[in-house]
């Protein structure tokens, strides 16, 4: 992707704006940065608490609600106009 290195994001900070323009074209490389500046916002909007078989509660992350919140970020990034 041009040179662009996503290790290089500060997870606080904004997002290059090549890279959010490249996203928004379907470039795969762009869209793995995009999601991957969110993992962790993604991560806390996904905790909740679980009971285990034995009855023991504690917070763990809902995948299945991890992957739905992930698959909406990356269907924004592709609605989203650049102009």
């Amino acid at each position: 992707m041009n040179g662009m290195n996503g290790s290089s994001n500060d997870e606080r900070g904004l997002l290059p704006f090549p890279v959010i323009v490249a996203a928004t074209k379907g470039d795969p490389d762009a869209m793995k940065i995009v999601v991957q500046h969110y993992q962790s916002y993604i991560a806390y909007l996904s905790m909740q608490k679980i009971r285990d078989e034995s009855g023991n509660t504690y917070w763990g992350i809902d995948e299945d609600f991890r992957e739905r919140l992930q698959s909406k970020l990356m269907r924004a990034v592709l609605t989203f106009k650049v102009e």
